[in-house]
């Protein structure tokens, strides 16, 4: 359980970090723009730009590949952060390319700007990207309860209340990074029929089996009582 409450404030942390590495970058691409630009050696930085892009890619698709059976959201943000690098450096190789095109041409006084014009622009697209990563690690961090997953607990559980002909129930549902956690409390009336261990066993059985998703990462507690204090 410690690490699913990890797990989201890692993510959050790391989604924030992205975030605020592309505003600085548009911040000093900016910045460069109103200085006047800045003039680069355009072949070596398209050697650059073209080792990174290939590098960044495949270890992008390395990720996602991996995480198809690993199932972490950790590596699933690894692989967008490796995204957004190849994507800025594919970018920046096209605007070296075009610095290096203009070179001896009318349009050579561009070439100072170029850079930072492409920086610019990239990080415009970059910025919103780990926004979806970072709003949905403070959701899980804040205990926010995943509407579809509370209606079908509901559900399942109104189906119970009406089968074994409780009295009501209270559900108790939150999302911690990967882990669900799942509490039902089921109201039976006080001159109901005495069952044994084994029947409340089975209902048990039977709830946790139409709720599904059985895993380690699933918490469910089912409890029984007459005291609707315990529920509450």
């Amino acid at each position: 359980m410690g690490f699913w409450h990890l797990e989201p404030m890692v993510l959050g942390l790391n989604g924030i970090l992205l975030t605020g590495a592309a505003i600085y970058a548009l911040i000093n691409a900016i910045g460069s723009i109103m200085a006047g630009g800045r003039h680069l050696s355009f072949d070596h930085a398209i050697i650059y730009a073209v080792l990174t892009m290939i590098i960044a890619f495949f270890m992008a698709a390395y990720g996602r590949r991996a995480n198809k059976t690993l199932g972490s959201n950790f590596i699933a943000l690894d692989a967008k952060a490796w995204v957004m690098t190849g994507s800025l450096s594919a970018a920046l190789l096209l605007a070296f390319v075009f610095g290096f095109a203009i070179q001896g041409t009318a349009l050579q006084w561009m070439s100072p700007y170029v850079d930072p014009v492409a920086l610019a622009i990239v990080c415009l697209v970059v910025i919103p990207m780990p926004l979806g990563t970072i709003k949905q690690a403070f959701a899980d961090i804040l205990l926010v309860t995943p509407a579809a997953l509370k209606e079908h607990v509901d559900r399942v559980a109104a189906d119970v209340v009406h089968r074994y002909n409780f009295d009501y129930y209270r559900s108790y549902v939150a999302r911690v990074g990967r882990g669900k956690q799942i509490e039902l409390y089921f109201i039976a009336p006080r001159d109901g029929p005495a069952k044994k261990l084994e029947e409340w066993d089975q209902i048990r059985d039977e709830i946790g089996e139409a709720i599904g998703d059985e895993s380690p990462d699933r918490w469910l507690t089912i409890a029984f009582t007459t005291d609707p204090e315990w529920a509450d």
